[in-house]
């Protein structure tokens, strides 16, 4: 039996946080901070969900957990399982909607544990008086974007809940994928010196689904980047094999609060370049209107790639060869620091750090 098949994994506890006061469980309450992927939902993950389900796959701390196969499967490697809920509002924004938000942000997060998507659940509640014409929008959405993707949805379940009782239609994705043999890709591995790649612009989604929802106008139409990005995986790991440590998708909170969960999951530090984080002129223009930081806005088209830095070029080159990696930039690089600051050096010569999400910036966004 192969050590696949019969070991847990390696580094499964994560590196913890330390709160200025720990969750009040008697009188407590849960606000939309703690469903917006900064510190409160960090919290309490680690304080309330991880004690009572405590095992040591749930302790990888990742967006999907890499399983053993059983002893008599067939072919060596991993399972990996995935899933995901969501709740947009307004259920159809520009670039997209809930029906293929759902299969892109689930096919991702199988992807981003360098696993090959295969099946897809789906499981819908329904309000009541719900249209059947905005019902049948969504749910040819999936059915396209699944097809595309070439990932099936294969089973779900249907629930329907009084009026009122919902905010129309929320979807929850569970999605399962085969990680190859000696493929091992996680939060815990990033190391000093590797390097941090994104693959495109970021604050894309965030925002599209922000103007729909308050109905500003721009100049130009801001498009959600929702895509499903598992080709892009693909090629990225095999331009550069065994080299690529660390892949996320930087969702709620954005690619701050996601850089921060990477470097507490390694028990590094690092340090970015604002220069080369690109951002669209009309996404930064709509943020500072807003008075948003495009750093900490939703993306549902783009990953993080932290390298090591013999690759660091051809994974790069890699990336912008795909159409959803044109406008891949090398961002930073990961650093030591017992702290796990993510650090940033501005425009202007200075220095600043980059923390989690506090609170709920942008709710309701994917």
């Amino acid at each position: 039996m192969s050590a696949e098949h019969a070991t847990p994994p390696e580094k499964a506890s994560p590196v913890k946080k330390t709160y200025t006061r720990p969750l009040d469980i008697r009188h407590g309450r849960i606000d939309m901070g703690h469903g917006a992927g900064g510190k409160a939902a960090a919290q309490l993950i680690e304080e309330l969900f991880l004690p009572a389900l405590d095992n040591a796959y749930l302790r990888q701390g990742d967006d999907g957990a890499a399983l053993p196969l059983p002893p008599q499967a067939a072919s060596p490697g991993q399972l990996v399982m995935a899933t995901d809920g969501h709740v947009i509002s307004p259920i159809f924004f520009p670039g997209g909607d809930l029906g293929c938000l759902a299969v892109h942000g689930t096919v991702n997060d199988v992807a981003m544990m360098g696993a090959q998507p295969l099946y897809l659940s789906a499981s819908f509640i329904i309000e009541e008086g719900y249209p059947l014409a905005d019902l049948q929008r969504i749910v040819d959405s999936m059915g396209a974007a699944a097809r595309e993707a070439g990932v099936p949805v294969v089973t779900g379940d249907t629930k329907v809940v009084e009026r009122g009782k919902g905010d129309g239609v929320f979807i929850s994705t569970t999605g399962v994928g085969w990680r190859p043999p000696g493929v091992s890709v996680s939060g815990r591995h990033a190391r000093p010196g590797d390097v941090i790649l994104l693959s495109g612009t970021i604050g894309d989604h965030g925002v599209a689904v922000l103007s729909q929802r308050e109905s500003l106008a721009f100049e130009t139409t801001i498009q959600s980047d929702t895509a499903a990005l598992h080709t892009v995986v693909a090629d990225l790991m095999a331009a550069v094999p065994g080299s690529v440590r660390v892949l996320r998708d930087p969702t709620r909170g954005g690619l701050a609060t996601t850089l921060n969960e990477i470097a507490r999951q390694s028990g590094v530090g690092m340090r970015l370049q604002e220069a080369a984080i690109p951002v669209k002129p009309q996404v930064d223009a709509a943020c500072e209107l807003l008075g948003l930081d495009p750093l900490y806005v939703a993306n549902e088209g783009k990953l993080i790639a932290i390298v090591a830095p013999e690759a660091a070029d051809a994974a790069l080159a890699a990336l912008r060869a795909h159409r959803l990696g044109a406008d891949a930039a090398r961002i930073g690089e990961v650093t030591a620091d017992p702290h796990h600051f993510v650090q940033m050096d501005t425009r202007f010569g200075g220095r600043r750090v980059v923390d989690w999400l506090s609170g709920e910036q942008l709710p309701r966004i994917c």
